[in-house]
């Protein structure tokens, strides 16, 4: 059933819209030189079907404190290439200066405003969004509000939700598809589906495998990266010196999250798949073992292959298949295999297929496979909110403004 508005409900010609996108992106901050366009692409298309428009794009970029903390002078240069129309910056968001270039656009003109994160009405509330003079000024000279930041969908700050109640809030093209691709996996009623959980987002990876278990969405969850090495502490294995050392270094809460992986465990023993082999890095050489050849003085840097066949079969029965991290250190050239065999099987299955992160991104466009999946996500933490079954603030915020605005 519908529950937010899209870009087809409504007629932009000749409305001045404001738009919310999401481009924070990898940047040199000695030349201020943007070093990775994906995330404009990914707006393309919500902003080019408002040509005939007044389009006043809201962004941020960083935080403050970090040396990418910037003015978004050069992300308008960014957009005006991957448009190919004129995107002009405004070093202002919502004063006089803001105001009065927006009250001078004409039909087709588009606007990039200041970085939101530089006011703290943006980055400092936890409520009251819509008293902020960023929405009182910009909705007094605006007709219709699209969020198209579905990575940041996870976050309540004032130019996400504050103009929820003011305007219209649409979901922009991005937003839309990344919202229903996302259900459709997790609302597949075809069995089985699995969950491809790997890198080194530990915490993230336990959020999701909890959610989707204790919820019945997926019938197994392979693990790989440090999230395997987590569980297979929690399993009872002595993985030696070389990971354990790597986990206490790198995890503060390193004692909690192997609770929290033997719990699972002990709750869904035939679900949760750990490795039966693995690669470990010795002396920058690759070197397998069975798991009861473990504990090594050598970091754990891969799965083993007879564990990636065991995932590549299992991969390859699936109706339904997320994917969220590396199976080990991939960018180094000994250490690549589990990854490039799980993913190759992914992209080989004929289910419906998700991935989302930024090393599982890479991965994927390296080696060639991300055309191969029926949705890649933008999101990183709002990925994991969405797959975790979170409180998404914006997907929140767009259902209200539905039900405020769709009967007039």
């Amino acid at each position: 059933m519908k529950d937010y508005f899209t870009m087809d409900d409504f007629n932009f010609r000749g409305k001045v819209v404001l738009v919310r996108v999401d481009v924070n992106s990898p940047m040199d901050p000695a030349t201020s030189t943007i070093l990775d366009y994906s995330r404009f692409e990914a707006h393309r298309q919500t902003l080019a079907e408002l040509k005939d428009a007044k389009v006043v794009i809201l962004a941020h970029q960083s935080r403050p404190g970090k040396m990418d903390f910037t003015p978004l002078k050069a992300h308008a240069e960014v957009f005006t290439k991957i448009l190919n129309r004129r995107v002009k910056f405004v070093p202002d968001l919502f004063g006089d200066y803001a105001v009065r270039e927006i009250e001078n656009m004409k039909n087709g003109d588009y606007l990039l405003l200041q970085n939101t994160r530089f006011y703290s009405e943006e980055y400092c509330l936890k409520r009251g969004f819509e008293h902020t003079h960023i929405v009182k000024e910009l909705s007094s000279v605006a007709d219709y509000f699209i969020n198209d930041a579905f990575a940041a969908a996870h976050r309540a700050q004032t130019s996400l939700i504050g103009f929820t109640s003011k305007m219209p809030m649409i979901a922009g093209r991005l937003m839309d598809r990344e919202i229903k691709m996302l259900s459709k996996f997790i609302e597949l009623k075809e069995h089985p589906k699995i969950a491809v959980l790997g890198g080194a987002k530990v915490d993230d990876s336990i959020k999701v495998a909890k959610n989707f278990l204790e919820k019945d969405i997926v019938d197994f969850v392979l693990t790989g990266g440090v999230v395997a090495s987590v569980f297979l502490i929690a399993s009872g294995v002595d993985v030696g010196p070389g990971t354990w050392d790597f986990i206490k270094r790198e995890y503060e809460n390193y004692g909690e999250l192997i609770d929290l992986a033997k719990n699972l465990l002990d709750r869904f023993p035939e679900k949760i798949k750990i490795p039966v082999d693995v690669v470990v890095n010795k002396n920058g050489k690759r070197k397998g073992m069975p798991i009861s050849m473990l504990p090594s003085e050598y970091p754990i840097f891969d799965i083993g292959l007879d564990t990636a066949t065991e995932y590549e079969s299992i991969i390859r029965e699936a109706k339904g298949t997320v994917l969220n991290g590396p199976m080990g250190v991939f960018e180094l050239s000994e250490f690549f295999v589990g990854t490039v065999m799980v993913m190759r099987g992914v992209a080989e299955s004929k289910g419906f297929k998700v991935a989302g992160g930024g090393h599982t991104i890479a991965a994927l466009e390296k080696y060639g496979l991300k055309n191969y999946f029926d949705h890649v996500s933008t999101g990183g933490g709002s990925l994991i909110s969405f797959l975790s079954g979170e409180r998404m603030p914006v997907i929140e915020a767009l259902k209200e403004s539905y039900s405020k605005f769709k009967s007039k």
